[in-house]
């Protein structure tokens, strides 16, 4: 598919999963709203925090705000737009990609954006409260914004096809993909400062906080080219990744037969 078949595609995979989630107009704002109120009340323990120490080696409340912000929008955005992700190890075990390899397309691409999840808008609606306390959400530093929040959101994406892709090769991972994804985010959502410096290098590595959250955060702290280079980098490096991964496994599940067996003794 060239890139306007795509984007009319996916415009209108959105369309429908979002008719599909606000069908139920109840729930879908019941589970939201939850989601803001969880990820507020969670970020108050922090607060209480920061009241009695005023920062964690020269990060503060506001850094810790505008973390906490970042990653609670781009999870929101992930979840919204691309949430088959979540369920792709499932889907591959259980042989559900054949529906999406019937179809005239992107086979990654359609299973990924197939689901949407209502409580991603409250995490995306939070993460925009959280930013605009945080005081680096203004209408100077938006180019910024918008830039570190897209490279956040393709690694966070990437990282879970990534790691549901295995499933191509190990069988049934779903809870063990899910457990790693919370994972990530459990890593995103503390200071850098915190960890040492091995502990840095697995963070922007095999659970790629430091691009989720650390980076980001860092450059809307101070910004530096080298560092906006290394973000930018380092997502596309992760979005190429992911793609070649997932397609290798494509040619083996392609390969093998599911229905063997079937109607024989």
């Amino acid at each position: 598919m060239n890139l306007k078949n795509n984007y009319e595609f996916f415009t209108h995979l959105l369309k429908i999963n979002l008719k599909s989630l606000t069908s139920l107009r109840g729930a879908f704002l019941l589970q939201a709203t939850f989601m803001i109120i969880n990820n507020l009340v969670f970020f108050t323990m922090w607060w209480v925090f920061f009241k009695k120490f005023k920062s964690i080696k020269g990060w503060e409340i506001t850094d810790l705000c505008a973390l906490y912000g970042v990653v609670a929008f781009v999870f929101g955005v992930s979840v919204i737009f691309f949430g088959g992700v979540r369920r792709l190890a499932k889907m591959i075990d259980g042989g559900d990609l054949d529906v999406y390899l019937t179809q005239p397309k992107n086979t990654l691409f359609y299973a990924s954006s197939s689901q949407s999840h209502a409580s991603g808008w409250g995490d995306v609606v939070s993460g925009i409260i959280l930013l605009w306390f945080s005081g680096y959400l203004t209408f100077g530093s938006l180019p910024l914004m918008l830039t570190v929040l897209f490279c956040s959101f393709v690694v966070f994406v990437c990282i879970g096809i990534l790691f549901n892709s295995l499933a191509f090769w190990m069988g049934p991972m779903d809870s063990l993909a899910r457990q790693f994804y919370d994972f990530v985010v459990t890593f995103s959502i503390y200071p850098q400062v915190i960890f040492s410096q091995f502990l840095k290098m697995i963070l922007f590595t095999v659970i790629p906080g430091g691009f989720i959250g650390h980076l980001p955060v860092s450059l809307l702290r101070e910004f530096s080219w080298s560092n906006l280079g290394f973000l930018v980098v380092g997502s596309a490096g992760f979005f190429i990744l992911s793609v070649v991964v997932f397609n290798r496994g494509l040619k083996k599940y392609e390969s093998g037969n599911r229905f063997i067996g079937v109607g024989t003794n």
